[in-house]
């Protein structure tokens, strides 16, 4: 089960339940002709998993039918359901039937239906059932190492991912503690200030060390060059380094000490390619998505977790420069489109990307698909969708980034206003907490309060991540998360943000406001003529490189 490679993807095959299914189909099909019947229920992993690619091979090679029914059951991913069980994996049952001598050169049919709900609910479900026949099934496609499927996906696997669109990947930073991370300038140069107060040893405590980073070490800047002298050997007068925005998750802006003595993982290569006209677009490119967006852009520097609160090697950056002279699309491809559409540039490809994968309609409309990551692109060959699609896209990318991209030239970034106001005062101190009422369409924050805010507004989520809900966590009394350090508890010394709590409202009342028109052109696009992966240029594995490596290894070719 190994044959069809994987990778470093393979070390998922060393698995108990592997080792079952490997025994079972060996002891009642590989020893022998008979008709047989093999059926397990297990971790659901080997459906999709790249790293199970030969063993998805082998099960269509030796059964005649095989019949899937998911149960479903993750506690961890972005798609929380009930398991049958008292654990946090999925699984699913799998009945897999040989009739007698098998004809080898033809793949196994393979049906596959998802039973949804409450605990009692599924196994009310399959209580009921006395026969196949009483589950509605799915026909799953046949190619031989593919994921179970269903088969009227379509071209969804024919389109191009969106990692071949944008070669270049990137995780994001990760400092391994939260104090260099706040609300504001102020409280940054606060926990600067309160650092450099303590003695070396006190230092160190509320530095919150780890292997990769102590208050002794000195480690390359992030731009490049000699490191700054060890924290242990600063004086308390020492200036606080640069503060710049950060984004922590998704609509949530805030500040960093950008400094590679305070992080365990800086990620060099985003700050150099950082710049004024760099736009990022945040996903999970590695993981199943939950419903809402399956992208967020951010024109700042993104964090790990910046998604949904779950990190991976989710970043992808428009260029892999900070002058924007360089565009992290796959050679080829911009000259490809612009002979089939006329002129096309990269910012406008990103836009027409970001029209697509920004829409909740394409989660909706691929749910099963995108239980194969990453997502995949329908590019139409159509001129004028690709354009409205792409004018689309604009106009979300400048809402999602408070105004900081795809601005008037001239204007200052801004947001335009909707409903909501600013009804009554927070007051002066941080609120202890925050409170919805849906039937007065009322968002209490403290003593104040903020209408209309409609439920979908107030509810709006990403794979999970409750966005207003989140947003205002962060910035009540008592922080919600996890505190890394004394430093932590230095905080705003009064409310000041109503003002941003209201663009982030505005941002999320248009962003809804046109999602009609992007679930209609999504439609019209999907069923347009699309570009498949085939007819468009592909990646080497230098463009796949962050830009500093891809330089060296052409210097060595």
């Amino acid at each position: 089960m190994r044959d069809a490679g994987g990778g470093v993807h393979l070390k998922n095959l060393y698995n108990e339940y592997v080792y079952f299914w490997r025994w079972a189909l060996w002891k009642v099909l590989d020893s022998s002709n008979d008709a047989g019947i093999v059926t397990f229920i297990t971790a659901s992993s080997y459906l999709r998993g790249p790293g199970f690619a030969g063993m998805r091979r082998k099960m269509r090679e030796v059964f005649d039918e095989l019949w899937i029914i998911v149960l479903e059951g993750d506690s961890l991913g972005a798609r929380k359901t009930e398991n049958v069980f008292a654990i946090r994996t999925p699984v699913a049952i799998a009945i897999g039937v040989r009739n007698g001598k098998r004809d080898a050169d033809t793949p196994a049919q393979v049906r596959k239906v998802r039973l949804t709900g409450t605990e009692q609910e599924k196994l009310g479900l399959l209580d009921a059932a006395e026969s196949l026949a009483d589950l509605e099934w799915r026909e799953c496609t046949t190619k031989w190492d593919a994921p179970f499927m269903p088969a009227e996906a379509g071209g969804y696997f024919d389109w191009p991912a969106v990692t071949d669109v944008f070669p270049w990947q990137h995780s994001g930073m990760q400092f391994k503690r939260t104090w260099p991370i706040a609300e504001t300038r102020a409280v940054l140069a606060d926990r600067w200030r309160e650092l450099l107060e303590h003695s070396p040893s006190g230092r160190a405590a509320v530095f919150r060390e780890t292997r990769d980073r102590t208050i002794r070490g000195q480690y390359p800047r992030l731009l490049g060059g000699e490191g700054d002298p060890p924290i242990v050997t600063l004086g308390q007068n020492a200036p606080p380094p640069e503060i710049t925005r950060y984004a922590y998750w998704s609509f949530d802006r805030q500040y960093i000490l950008r400094d590679a003595r305070l992080g365990d993982f800086g990620r060099p290569a985003l700050h150099r390619a950082h710049g004024e006209r760099q736009l990022y677009v945040t996903s999970l490119l590695t993981k199943v998505p939950g419903a809402g967006p399956v992208a967020i852009a951010t024109a700042s520097l993104p964090d790990l977790d910046c998604f949904c609160g779950r990190g991976a090697k989710d970043v992808i950056p428009l260029y892999r420069d900070a002058e924007a002279t360089q565009s992290n699309i796959t050679a080829g491809l911009i000259g490809y489109l612009s002979e089939a559409h006329g002129p096309v540039v990269a910012e406008r490809l990103f836009a027409y990307v970001y029209g697509v994968l920004s829409q909740p309609a394409y989660v909706r409309r691929f749910w099963d698909e995108l239980e194969q990551p990453p997502p995949r692109l329908p590019i139409t060959k159509d001129p004028g969708l690709f354009d409205q699609v792409a004018d689309l896209g604009e106009r979300l990318l400048h809402l999602h980034t408070f105004g900081e991209r795809f601005h008037r030239p001239g204007r200052p970034p801004e947001v335009p206003q909707g409903e909501a106001r600013n009804t009554k005062a927070v007051g002066e101190a941080l609120p202890t907490g925050h409170s919805y009422d849906s039937d007065q369409r009322i968002l209490r924050v403290g003593e104040g309060e903020f209408a209309p805010v409609s439920p979908e507004v107030y509810l709006y989520s990403v794979s999970g991540l409750q966005i207003v809900k989140s947003w205002l966590d962060r910035r009540k009394l008592e922080r919600s998360g996890r505190r890394s350090s004394p430093l932590d508890d230095v905080r705003p010394e009064r409310w000041e943000f109503s003002d941003q709590l209201l663009e982030l409202l505005w941002v999320l009342e248009e962003t809804i406001r046109l999602e009609p028109e992007g679930a209609a052109l999504l439609e019209e696009v999907c069923n347009s003529d699309l570009f498949t992966a085939d007819e468009l240029p592909t990646p080497s594995e230098e463009e796949r490189l962050p830009p500093g490596q891809a330089q060296q290894a052409a210097m060595k070719l």
